[in-house]
């Protein structure tokens, strides 16, 4: 066995150990989200703006078929419900479409969706490149009307509901992204920051109102870390990057979220101190693998996606994975970015052990005493 695989086989391990230990604390999760965390609720839509999510070689690594997930594998969802022994999510769209439901938790998550309502970018003109207009408070409806199926009244809602997960995120990423993609400025996009902060506080204190207990709400990635940021924005300036290649004002920008994020929630904790609200802090486990690549088996990088169509940093808008002229990596468990844009398997699974662990959950997902 050489020394990558063996550097994996173990760090597999050992989250199998951890994953093993946890007590089964939730009897189901409730998840709302984006691309990060869909299950298959875009690709149920027809998936028009990105086809190819229904191919491979999105979900050929655990899956061995595409799924709907914007990865090669699972994502850090799908670790977090394996760590409570509970079944992958079920995306809502194949439950409505169904006439079912499910006691184990619904994934409600559609990739390309917002925190802000669609008629926010439709109002400044640039509604047109938006994925879905399924936003968080389309998310939230859906909730409401599942709701109805999964418990028959307050007592019976508010049991269900105190052994349950609520993931409200991560989203607000594509709020930015869209912006930043036809040309609006960091300055320009800081404004909207404290509206996308408070659209996903709003969210998390309905949520609350309907009866959720313990919820966790991530904040966002190092966005200039990623591939598609650092060729789309490459600059001449060294001084532009930090010592990792990141661009440095991006990653500014996102703790600049988080930082606003955690202000928020810290409110919130305070209006409804019976809720266990966790911040979950996506940047700072990101940048774990970013500063140290190969101790966490990311031999390919970080910067570098594993499927895409050439370029510094292996992504090319022309041809992004999947498509004509696309490549995959051989091995996408020695790279942490996937597409350009997500991250792969091996990557949140690093992620979410983070959380589960509570060294990058705050409170601990899982408290030290149980």
């Amino acid at each position: 066995m050489n020394k990558k695989n063996f550097s994996l086989v173990i760090s597999f391990q050992i989250f199998g150990l951890v994953l093993s230990s946890t007590p089964l604390k939730y009897e189901s999760i409730f998840n709302f989200g984006d691309s990060l965390s869909d299950t298959g609720n875009f690709l149920l839509s027809g998936a028009l703006a990105f086809p190819v999510i229904g191919q491979l070689p999105y979900g050929e690594t655990f899956f061995q078929h595409a799924t709907g997930r914007c990865s090669d594998g699972r994502l850090i969802i799908d670790f977090i419900a394996e760590a409570f022994s509970l079944p992958y999510l079920p995306p809502y769209l194949a439950l409505r479409d169904l006439k079912r439901s499910s006691q184990h938790g619904v994934n409600f998550a559609f990739a390309g969706a917002t925190a802000l309502d669609a008629e926010f970018f439709y109002e400044r003109n640039i509604g047109s490149i938006l994925w879905t207009n399924n936003s968080l408070n389309v998310q939230l409806g859906w909730f409401r009307k599942l709701k109805s199926t999964l418990c028959s009244n307050k007592e019976a809602c508010g049991e269900l509901f105190r052994k349950s997960l609520f993931m409200v995120g991560e989203i607000g990423g594509n709020d930015y992204n869209y912006a930043f993609f036809v040309g609006g400025g960091i300055k320009q996009l800081q404004a909207t920051v404290p509206l996308v902060v408070g659209a996903i506080t709003n969210a998390t204190s309905a949520l609350i109102e309907e009866g959720a207990v313990e919820l966790m709400v991530p904040g966002n990635f190092p966005i200039g870390c990623s591939a598609v940021y650092l060729t789309l924005f490459q600059s001449p300036n060294k001084a532009d990057y930090d010592r990792h290649g990141c661009l440095k004002a991006f990653n500014a920008f996102a703790e600049s979220h988080n930082n606003q994020l955690k202000q928020a929630l810290a409110t919130l904790r305070q209006k409804y101190p019976h809720a266990k609200i966790i911040y979950a802090d996506y940047y700072g486990a990101a940048m774990r693998f970013v500063h140290a690549p190969l101790h966490h088996g990311f031999y390919g990088g970080t910067l570098k996606a594993c499927c895409g169509g050439g370029g510094p940093y292996n992504f090319n808008n022309s041809a992004r994975c999947g498509h004509t002229g696309s490549v995959a990596c051989e091995n996408p468990s020695i790279y942490s970015n996937w597409d350009g844009i997500h991250l792969t398997e091996a990557a949140y699974r690093h992620v979410a052990l983070a959380l589960i662990n509570g060294s990058y959950s705050t409170p601990p997902l899982i408290p030290s005493s149980m």
